[in-house]
């Protein structure tokens, strides 16, 4: 950090005249690495408006049911972003949907005492709640706690706790498969039917389709089902990381809605042209092969963002802010320690609503791994170094 300072300080005597070799050298990786982000944002748009309009169709389709309530996508991830690391041909598109008790029921969530995944989970416990004492009852849906079974087997559709759930726990693979269902069996009432092949591809806790036009050209949507940590912009995720698999009603902690959040705050905060998502592009493809991972390089970024003024990541400093980020991943790497970014930070914006919980809580060490294997943390500067 303090070499960052440094760097600011003598910034603003050089940044009268831009050095040509170095715009040479901007224009060259420009080009070298595909920095150009418009079609990130272009399909995107097509993506949303896709899920929008499978959303309206479920409404329409399940508004007399007890499945869980879809609320409108959220989009998150590197592509959402606007920077995505992988090649055009590679990208997934990545969508939140969150989900809300339907009539009649509750989500109640609980911390998952299995204690299997290194990050926090949890449970969401759905409870059926009584509809008789609403202001304005529903005539046509009987209670499901003061009906008689007959009744309610006689005259009204399952609960949630008898179709998506395992015991009284929402289940990810039952929401899955229900979802990957519908969207297979309502794909030919979609308008983007006329221009899409589309492919449900397998997954058993999300729902990813490959979108195909007549040219060849594939788009690649995964549709991530959650659930909303009261009204702050952490929420629950369906979807586990690669290579690790826990019960179907264990659901994860996710920063990605805060992170998105962050990212729109600082485009609208930052000056036109501003260079930090090439560098977030840059430097993914320069650390492609150290074992270093594209959250850290995105937490450190993030990091950086705050303690860089925003004025100072104009395009013409993209080489320096490249620079930055990695002498800033070096130190970090140094002293085993990268905080992560949600956790007790004095520079959160405002605009991201964090649990109470989250405020003065101990931060989150994203190289905790590396404290605990000198081995491993030698064997990590040793790459970072060779590149």
């Amino acid at each position: 950090v303090r070499e960052v300072d440094n760097r600011r300080d003598s910034e603003s005597e050089e940044s009268e005249e831009e050095n040509p070799a170095e715009r040479n050298m901007i224009w060259i990786l420009s080009r070298r690495f595909q920095l150009s982000v418009p079609k990130l944002a272009s399909r995107r748009r097509v993506v949303q408006e896709l899920l929008s309009d499978l959303l309206r169709v479920s409404h329409s389709l399940f508004s007399d049911s007890f499945f869980p309530v879809l609320e409108p996508v959220i989009g998150v991830g590197s592509a959402c972003e606007g920077w995505s690391p992988h090649k055009e041909e590679d990208i997934v598109y990545c969508m939140f949907v969150p989900l809300k008790p339907p009539r009649g029921h509750a989500f109640h969530l609980e911390s998952d005492s299995t204690g299997e995944m290194p990050q926090t989970s949890m449970r969401v416990r759905v409870e059926l709640v009584c509809t008789c004492t609403r202001e304005q009852p529903d005539q046509n849906m009987l209670c499901f706690l003061h009906h008689s079974e007959q009744e309610l087997k006689r005259n009204q559709v399952a609960s949630l706790l008898h179709t998506l759930c395992t015991g009284p726990y929402l289940d990810g693979e039952k929401i899955a498969l229900w979802f990957q269902t519908f969207v297979i069996s309502a794909w030919s009432m979609m308008p983007q039917s006329h221009h899409y092949s589309m492919k449900v591809l397998p997954s058993c806790r999300s729902c990813k389709m490959k979108l195909m036009k007549a040219s060849g050209r594939s788009l690649f949507v995964e549709t991530v089902f959650s659930v909303q940590q009261g009204d702050s912009d952490i929420f629950l995720s369906s979807q586990p990381p690669e290579a690790q698999l826990p019960p179907s009603t264990t659901w994860l902690e996710s920063y990605a809605v805060a992170e998105a959040k962050f990212f729109r705050h600082v485009a609208m905060q930052a000056p036109p042209r501003s260079c930090h998502l090439k560098c977030l592009r840059l430097c993914a493809r320069i650390l492609e092969g150290s074992g270093l991972s594209i959250y850290a390089l995105k937490t450190a970024v993030m990091h950086l963002l705050t303690l860089i003024p925003l004025s100072e990541w104009q395009h013409k400093y993209l080489l320096m802010r490249v620079d930055d980020t990695m002498r800033y991943l070096r130190c970090c790497l140094e002293e085993k320690r990268l905080k992560h970014f949600f956790f007790d930070n004095e520079d959160m914006p405002q605009e991201i609503s964090l649990p109470p919980a989250f405020q003065g809580a101990q931060p989150l060490n994203l190289f905790q791994h590396l404290a605990q294997d000198p081995a491993a943390q030698t064997e990590a500067l040793k790459k970072f170094d060779d590149l």
